[in-house]
């Protein structure tokens, strides 16, 4: 991923910190057919590589899942807040152009088939819980136990161990702090919750920023 280096993530615990909480992401193969991409619901084990292990699952009717089989190299892209950006919030609008803030990770490794009912289950069990946890009575997946397993054979679980990872917040370091307070101002009263999102990871960028200053 093209990343000037003022757009650079670099702290392991920001970038798996972002991979599970924006954990809906692409997983993108390469095969003798050409590419194939999925979007999945991730989950990652931090106790399991030095960056990590991915965990998800695919539909067995779906054909991806055949090409882990090469050992090629894959890659799960993970999507943070976004919006546009308006030169007409710039000190000087009329030198500039539109562009675009945006966050993201890609994560590289090569994925593995996991065919254990149990460890499947298992998996499952993990991801809802995760999901579950926030909400006042969240559901039990031991609750419809019985008929989880028999939907098991649907599905293809596996893991990727990732061997290399990539981080980039392009969050308008490259302006001047007028600049960058007006683009926050202006997202931040925006009625799309994606360019709001974006303002509070640019506050935050800059609070930390400030914090190495002083």
């Amino acid at each position: 991923m093209y990343t000037p280096k003022y757009f650079e993530m670099n702290d392991p615990a920001e970038l798996t910190a972002f991979m599970q909480h924006y954990n809906f992401a692409a997983l993108v193969t390469s095969h003798e057919g050409g590419i194939s991409a999925s979007h999945l619901p991730f989950m990652i084990d931090e106790t399991r590589g030095e960056h990590g292990t991915l965990i998800a699952h695919l539909a067995r009717p779906n054909p991806q899942w055949q090409t882990f089989a090469d050992g090629k190299e894959a890659l799960v892209i993970f999507t943070g807040p976004h919006a546009y950006v308006s030169p007409s919030w710039y000190e000087k609008p009329t030198t500039n152009v539109p562009t675009w803030n945006y966050t993201a990770v890609h994560a590289y490794g090569v994925p593995r088939v996991v065919e254990d009912p149990e460890a499947i289950y298992a998996m499952l069990d993990q991801l809802v819980q995760t999901h579950e946890g926030s909400y006042e009575q969240p559901w039990p997946m031991q609750s419809a136990e019985e008929h989880v397993r028999r939907l098991i054979g649907g599905i293809v679980g596996f893991e990727m161990t990732i061997t290399r990872v990539e981080g980039k917040a392009k969050l308008s370091q490259n302006r001047s702090e007028t600049d960058q307070y007006h683009v926050v101002e202006h997202l931040s009263q925006s009625a799309d919750m994606l360019s709001v999102d974006t303002a509070g990871l640019m506050r935050e960028k800059q609070i930390a920023n400030e914090k190495l200053n002083t």
